[in-house]
């Protein structure tokens, strides 16, 4: 199978393992409001959800960097995330959903840094741009999965919605028996507790310990707005299920759009000029909101915030790799951790802040992307050897 078509399959593999997960944004306000939940609690269970996740990262990040047949781990994330979704549509109360949800969430998780592994090994001298491509799978469900749900939500409660949105992800475990074969094996090798301290001593210091704190206040700037959004357009503007769905999905696609654009920049002028200027927009949009103007401006503000977020990300991502240079999946499945674990803590805590009031709320998101931007100002991202530049330049035409 050619480079091109299994990618093109790694970005629908993406696509259907978020379809559920993404459904969240509006499926876990409509558990709000069905189980009468306060913001905090609402966000309290967006950050489970995370947490829970973030524990397979790491662990499927080592797997893809020691086993030989990747294809078989891809395979079985798909069934773990459909049954894992069907089971937390049954759940009976709110304990039972959040830890249902987590443990459906590991198996969307252990995708990321397995299939971003292969892409990071197999196209080095291009990491951002591959990556963007396949994030584009993930966004176009954050964009496409809230849509339909929103529209779901008008005729069903939230248990059927949910059950529903396990389809992609079970369409794709049909079709992925075949394309398993075709994933690049690597040399099996044995996981050495020395391998591993020396990959976490690349981040206990210095300009490490700076890149960390910056994916966490990156990501916790997202997940504030991402979670508390639907609610607050609901609760300040009466915004229902269909309504929502189409703003937040509005929101979404200039970011899922951008992410292989911007991470080809991120290639080929470096990744802090990249980051840094993603979130310092973002902030400066997310204190807009801060003031409550009009509906419209209000609108216009979220789509700049949420879309100059998303569109870093790839550049996020290989830049972790840049700074380790090795280890491609385990190093990403790190990376996963400190975005979606550490990062999820953001929807908490921006559920605690709308307690108050909504403008605390957005002043928090504005905080976390302004220390994200300067935290990514002064840290030196891994940079490509020049050789490798001038190739993806040269190759950038003929890429996926």
């Amino acid at each position: 199978m050619k480079n091109r078509t299994l990618l093109t399959w790694f970005a629908l593999g993406h696509f259907a393992n978020d379809w559920p997960i993404c459904s969240l944004w509006l499926i876990v306000p409509a558990v709000g409001i069905a189980m009468e939940l306060s913001p905090a609690e609402v966000g309290l269970l967006f950050t489970i959800c995370n947490v829970g996740g973030a524990l397979a990262y790491l662990p499927a990040g080592i797997l893809a960097d020691h086993v030989a047949n990747r294809g078989r781990l891809l395979l079985a994330t798909f069934w773990w995330v459909a049954v894992g979704y069907l089971l937390a549509a049954m759940a009976p109360g709110f304990w039972s959903l959040a830890l249902l949800l987590a443990v459906a969430g590991m198996g969307d998780a252990a995708w990321h840094p397995i299939a971003t592994g292969v892409l990071a090994r197999n196209s080095k001298e291009r990491r951002a741009h591959v990556l963007g491509i396949h994030a584009i799978g993930g966004s176009l469900a954050e964009v496409l999965s809230p849509l339909a749900v929103g529209f779901l939500l008008a005729y069903v409660d939230w248990r059927e919605a949910l059950a529903i949105s396990v389809l992609p992800a079970a369409l794709m475990g049909l079709c992925f028996f075949f394309v398993a074969r075709a994933v690049p094996r690597v040399e099996k090798t044995s996981v050495t507790r020395q391998d591993l301290l020396d990959l976490l001593n690349m981040w206990r210091r210095g300009n490490g310990l700076r890149m960390v704190a910056m994916i966490c206040l990156y990501n916790m700037a997202l997940i504030a707005l991402l979670s508390m959004i639907p609610l607050y357009l609901a609760d300040q503007h009466g915004f229902g299920p269909e309504a929502a769905g189409i703003a937040f999905s509005t929101m979404l696609i200039i970011g899922a759009l951008a992410q292989p654009w911007v991470g080809k920049i991120s290639d080929i002028a470096g990744r802090r000029p990249v980051v840094v200027f993603g979130n310092l927009t973002a902030a400066l949009a997310i204190t807009v909101l801060v003031f409550q103007p009009s509906l419209w401006i209000m609108i216009a503000a979220m789509v700049v915030a949420v879309a100059a977020l998303d569109a870093i990300r790839a550049a996020i991502l290989a830049g972790t790799v840049d700074h380790t240079g090795r280890n491609e999946g385990t190093t990403l499945g790190l990376a996963f951790v400190l975005l979606d674990g550490i990062g999820a803590l953001g929807a908490v805590l921006a559920g605690i802040a709308a307690g108050f009031s909504w403008p605390h709320m957005f002043g928090l998101a504005a905080t976390f992307s302004l220390g994200a931007a300067a935290l990514g100002f002064v840290t030196v991202f891994g940079r490509q050897p020049a050789s490798a530049t001038a190739e993806a330049a040269s190759t950038s035409a003929s890429a996926e």
